[in-house]
Formats: structure tokens, sequence, C-alpha cells
């Protein structure tokens, strides 16, 4: 345990110590002031009560007088005097008293001496004796106040210790975390102010690891991007330096190789677009609002001549960035007019794109009478750059085309697959939230 525990758990027991100290001071000083002090008006009703009640007659005698005032100073310990009208004594128990003046005279009594009169013309004079004391406990006052003292720690350290025990573990737990362990966590026990604080912690450290986590996971992911687009951008760049070359050798077919030139500018450059659009999807926010995605399908499914099949109901706007939500739409008819094949048909059939309501989405597929994606590689499709084995350079299927689908998908709640369709060919089909509404 560091100096700054063992400070803090002696602060809390010595502050729980004096606390009950001083308690214990006060309480036995009001206890030895009720045994050591009488209230005058206590003593006036007890000498009253006395008077009325036990003195015998003026004509029992003095010594009755005596005996009965003797037996009430010992139990009261208090000085007791009988006097008559004129102020003679008659009878008195302990130190003698008396006062000044006859009766009916003005009273000058000594101090802390009251004076009773009595029916029959008698005075009772009575004090507390100032040389007697109240019975203390048998060892003695300050013996009390140790043995009580000593009680009280042995119950305030056990608690004091608990407390800075819990701290000492949470700052071991912030201590094992400054290592990099962002795993740590502390235990939480009890419901009170440490036990909130060790909470806290709990939720920070897993919020700290989880933003760490979520910072390496997006570092692995740009270098995974990088090497792969480094790679495949090596592709087209060779073939523009190869008919750069051919234009000097075969001139007859230039424009052959110009637009070959040209076809592949454009894949790079489309290529460059998939690449800063995943960045952005991986680093910033989208900005949602309401978005017709009917609109949207009409556009996108009229550039590869698709036919776009609608619900008989009115298809809910959705809660999406319409430019992400158009690249992704964009994104499957592309991929499926890359492999869709119209076999030498006089009306081949075309791509299909079909919207609908689907719960709390809006469904959107996508069918093509390509080759088809086999089984094992219907999820790895999504990821980037992945080809499918067998799947030339020429053929396409390489690039971020669907890996992007994904990510506007699950940018928007959705998420998107490929199951095998009927006839041949694949049904992609994306799922992504609808509006919400006001």
């Amino acid at each position: 345990m560091n100096s700054l525990t063992r400070r803090l758990s002696a602060t809390i027991f010595l502050a729980v110590l004096a606390s009950l100290a001083v308690f214990a001071l006060v309480v036995s000083a009001a206890w030895w002031w009720n045994f050591e002090k009488r209230d005058e008006a206590y003593i006036r009703q007890m000498a009253a009560d006395l008077a009325a009640e036990i003195l015998p007659s003026a004509d029992a005698g003095p010594a009755e007088l005596e005996r009965v005032l003797h037996r009430w100073a010992k139990r009261t310990r208090t000085d007791l005097t009988v006097t008559d009208a004129n102020g003679r004594t008659i009878a008195f128990v302990g130190r003698r008293l008396a006062r000044d003046g006859p009766r009916r005279g003005p009273r000058r009594m000594p101090p802390g001496v009251i004076d009773v009169p009595l029916t029959d013309g008698r005075v009772l004079l009575v004090r507390p004796d100032p040389d007697r004391r109240a019975p203390g406990p048998p060892f003695g006052l300050p013996i009390a106040l140790l043995l009580s003292l000593s009680t009280i720690a042995l119950i305030a350290w056990p608690v004091s210790r608990r407390i800075t025990r819990r701290l000492e573990t949470l700052k071991q737990g912030v201590e094992q975390q400054a290592t990099g362990d962002l795993s740590a966590r502390v235990a939480v026990q009890g419901r009170d102010e440490v036990a909130a604080l060790a909470e806290s912690f709990n939720r920070s450290a897993g919020r700290i690891e989880e933003l760490v986590q979520r910072q390496a996971d997006l570092l692995a992911s740009q270098r995974r991007l990088l090497a792969n687009a480094s790679h495949e951008l090596r592709s087209p760049l060779a073939r523009i330096r190869m008919a750069i070359e051919l234009l000097d050798a075969q001139p007859d077919d230039r424009r052959n190789l110009i637009g070959e030139a040209q076809r592949n500018i454009a894949e790079l450059d489309q290529l460059i677009d998939e690449i800063l659009l995943a960045s952005r999807l991986e680093t910033a926010t989208p900005v949602f609002d309401e978005v017709d995605l009917v609109g949207l399908a009409a556009e996108e499914a009229s550039r590869v001549d698709a036919e776009l099949a609608l619900p008989d109901g009115d298809v809910p706007l959705v809660h999406g960035d319409a430019r992400l939500l158009r690249r992704l739409l964009r994104n499957l008819l592309e991929n499926a007019a890359r492999y869709h094949r119209s076999d030498g048909a006089a009306q081949p059939e075309p791509i299909h794109l079909r919207l609908w309501p689907a719960g709390a989405r809006i469904r959107i597929e996508v069918l093509d009478r390509g080759p088809g994606v086999p089984a094992d590689a219907r999820d790895r499709i999504f990821e980037a750059f992945y080809r499918v084995e067998g799947h030339s350079e020429q053929a396409g299927g390489v690039g971020l085309g669907l890996a992007l689908v994904r990510q506007i998908a699950a940018a928007h709640h959705g998420t998107v697959w490929c199951e095998p369709r009927e006839g041949g060919g694949s049904r992609f089909i994306a799922e992504i939230a609808v509006a919400m509404q006001a």
C-alpha cells in the first residue's frame, strides 16, 4: 500500500475516531453535570414534597424530626435544616443552614440555599452538599473514555481500510491500463461512491479499448487497401504503357491502341475514385436525409437498360445519403452488366432491378443471367480486390465495387448478400433502413 493510500486510510480513521471522541466527551460531560449539579426547580419540588408528606408535625419533637431529616439527606445528598418562624434552628442534618431576618420579613438566603415554608410556620432550608460527589464509574472517567475510544478504533479501522482498499484496487487498474493493458477492469464492490467510480472507470476503459481497437482496425484496413490498390494499379498502367509503345511500332493500328489506352485510363479513374470513396466511408460519417430510392433506381436502371420492378403500393422514403445510395445501385447494376449474357437471343432477357418494402427496411434485388458465383465465394466477393478463381483481369471482378456496396449498406444499418438465381445467374440482395417517421 503506498503512502497516499495510507494517508487517506489514516485520515478517514482519525476523522471517525475524533468525531466519536468528541461525542463521548460531550455525553460524559452531560452525565457528569447531571450528577454534580442540581437544578433549583428540582430541589425546590423535592423539598416541597418532603415538607408536605414526610416531615413529622411540630409536636413530634426534634429527635424524630432529625431522624427523618437524616434519612432523606443521605438519599438526596443535601443539607437539611428546619427552623421555627423566628429563624431558630429546630433540627438539622449536614451543615447547619440559617437565614437572616424574621420569616415574614425580607429574605436574605445564603447562596445555593432554598427555603420552603411549612403550613405550621416552620421553614425547611435545603442546600445540595457541595463536598459530596455523585458516584462515577468504578474505574474513573479517563479510563472509561480510553476504553470507549479503543472500542471505537477497533470498529472504525476495518471500515476505513475497506474503503481505501477498494480505492487501491482502482488505482492498480488505472496503472495497469497505463502500461498498455487496455483490457484492465476493476471489480465493482458495493453501491456507494467508490463503486460508482469503479463503474465509471470500467466504462471509460471499455470505450478507450473500443476506440483504440477501431483505430487499429482502420489502420490495418488502410494498409491492406493501399497494398491491394498499388497492385491493381499496375495492370492498367502496364497496359497503357504497352499501348503507347505500340503506337510507334504499329501506326496503322493507332485507333485501336488509343481506344485501349482510354479504356485503361477510365479503369484507373474508376479505381482511384473507389479507393477514395472507401477511405471516406471508413473515416467520415455519411450525411443522412430522406431519399427517394425509386427515383435513384429508375435513373441507374436506364444507364444499363435494366428492367425496374416496383410493388403495387408506394415505396417509402429511406433515411440515408443519396450520393452513397446511388453508388450502391450503380455498382450492383454494373457488376450484373459485366457478367450478364444475352446468349445471342433476338430479345435477350434484361437485367432486373426490384424494389419493395421488407418490414422496417427496403429490399433491393439485382438479378442477372451470368455464370453465377460459387458457394464458397458468395461472401468473399464483397471483400476488396477479391477475384473469383478462374476469372481473368479482363473479365472484371477486380476492385472495390462490391466491397463498397457492403460498406454503404452497413452505413445505412443494412446488409447485402448474394444468392444463386433460379435458371442460372445470380441474385444480389441489399437491405437498408426505411426513413425514420417524424
